[in-house]
Parts: C-alpha cells; structure tokens; sequence
C-alpha cells in the first residue's frame, strides 16, 4: 500500500519565499541523495502552488502543471 504524500496548511503557510527558492534551486540541480528527497521537495512545491502560488510563480516550470480547457 502506498502513502500519499500531503501537506498541512500550517506547513506550507510557514514556508517563506527563500524556503521555496532553496526548493527550487535543488530540483533544478537535481541535488539530492535519494529519489524519494526529490519527490518530497516536488510534492511540497505542487502543495505550494496550490496553497500559495504566489511563491511559486518562477518555478511553475518545475512542476509540469498544464492548464485543462473544460469548455
């Protein structure tokens, strides 16, 4: 059985913009030293984007979210 990864909305409320930032910086370096480190970072940052896009706006490209046309 596999556990879904979720965040508190405490937990990402207390993230700051340099917090995001270190977050990012890693993904994009791919500076981890297992996978499981950069699926957390990546499930946090998705967490943030949903909860507080704002701090997410430069790094939307590291999520592949893709925008759905239900219309």
């Amino acid at each position: 059985m596999m556990n879904a990864t979720t965040f508190s909305e405490q937990e990402v409320s207390q993230l700051t913009a340099e917090d995001v930032k270190q977050m990012a910086t890693r993904l994009e370096e791919d500076n981890y030293t297992s996978p499981f480190e950069c699926l957390r970072d990546w499930h946090l940052l998705r967490a943030v984007a949903f909860q507080r896009p704002e701090l997410v706006e430069p790094y939307l490209h590291l999520l592949d979210l893709e925008v759905y046309d239900e219309s």
